[in-house]
């Protein structure tokens, strides 16, 4: 049960990764979970190894104790196999990971960056067309 909760939990989590930047309900959120992949990748990595994944870790440990030995390096190798039936090479899945995750979170930091500045604007445009709006009643009567 709990390696299929991680099998749907973790493909989710990656998918949320790489599209979630796309839809403007979501952006946030999208960054969020790109900041915590990276701190794990990248913080968590300094001691547990480059590109350390909570996630992978956990799901790994459920699948060893169901007798599972998976000899994939990473997370996207290994769904890529179970998948799709295709022993990549594990360093291009690695690069292409890496690409993938870089362009979502460029993307993410970028739109989410817009949307605030958008609603600062929005609001300062709004208060203007207020006062505006009210000096010229003011300048009639």
């Amino acid at each position: 049960m709990l390696n299929i909760f991680f099998f749907v939990f973790h493909t989710a989590l990656t998918l949320f990764n790489c599209v979630g930047w796309i839809f403007r309900a979501t952006r946030k959120w999208n960054l969020v979970t790109l900041l915590l992949t990276a701190c794990s990748w990248f913080i968590l990595g300094i001691w547990y190894g480059w590109g350390y994944c909570v996630c992978t870790d956990w799901h790994w440990a459920v699948r060893r104790k169901l007798g599972y030995h998976d000899e994939s390096r990473s997370y996207i190798h290994f769904l890529i196999l179970k998948l799709t039936g295709a022993n990549l090479d594990q360093t291009l899945v690695e690069r292409g990971t890496l690409v993938v995750f870089l362009v979502s979170l460029v993307m993410s930091s970028w739109l989410n960056y817009r949307d605030w500045r958008e609603g600062r604007g929005g609001r300062r445009r709004k208060r203007r067309l207020r006062r505006g709006g009210r000096r010229r009643e003011r300048d009639k009567g």
